[in-house]
């Protein structure tokens, strides 16, 4: 039993959307997360809400709310021709996007509890060494939050592979530039293939499994 051209295209555009995914999320999450967890701001629970939907919002609907929007009649999709783009649904930038928003929670939450945890206490002393709240969050925040970040980066990394409902209906199954190994899979099951399905099946569980495996290792190793 070998992996096709196809399923290995899949395969690759997968961990690419992946690493793209929670990098981008790591550095847009971290300014969203520190003000979710030191706010005291109104709005504060309607920002915490729209984080967490992708939790319990099924991936359909949000992936089809997101293909209205990003459509060419859509207002997002409508926007971005109007700066001289075009329509990112069934196309890599689409399926960037969708990730982008339904893995949101995974990697914000992580890094909200930890900087919780700390508190303000680490800048409010640097401040009086006069050092810049900026400073004092690069040279403090960052090293004492690793064990965050390292689980968001797992939690976000992993739950983007195993995406299928919003990358499908964002993206479509198109060879090469849309399909996915979720996407793949489904195709195989659909066409009875169940030994392609059954191995790429397999490769999603054991890098998942893997992963998983570090991140509790590295937990329990904390002090």
């Amino acid at each position: 039993m070998m992996i096709s051209d196809a399923d290995i295209a899949a395969l690759i555009l997968t961990l690419k959307l992946a690493f793209s995914t929670t990098f981008i999320l790591l550095l847009v999450g971290t300014p969203l997360a520190w003000w979710l967890a030191h706010s005291h701001n109104r709005c504060k629970i309607i920002v915490e809400s729209i984080v967490a939907l992708p939790l319990v919002l099924p991936p359909t609907v949000l992936g089809f709310y997101l293909l209205i929007s990003l459509g060419k009649n859509g207002f997002i999709g409508q926007m971005i021709e109007w700066f001289g783009g075009s329509s990112p649904i069934f196309s890599f930038s689409g399926l960037l996007i969708g990730s982008l928003v339904y893995s949101l929670p995974f990697v914000v939450q992580p890094l909200r509890q930890e900087f919780s945890q700390i508190g303000l206490r680490p800048i409010e002393i640097a401040s009086t060494l006069r050092s810049s709240p900026l400073s004092s969050f690069l040279s403090l925040i960052l090293p004492m939050s690793k064990g965050g970040y390292i689980t968001a980066a797992v939690l976000g990394f992993a739950h983007t592979m195993g995406e299928f409902g919003v990358v499908l209906m964002i993206g479509g199954n198109i060879p090469g530039e849309t399909r996915l190994v979720s996407i793949a899979i489904y195709d195989h099951v659909e066409s009875l293939n169940y030994s392609q399905a059954h191995l790429m099946s397999v490769i999603l569980l054991i890098l998942s499994f893997v992963m998983m495996v570090m991140l509790h290792t590295y937990n329990n190793r904390r002090p």
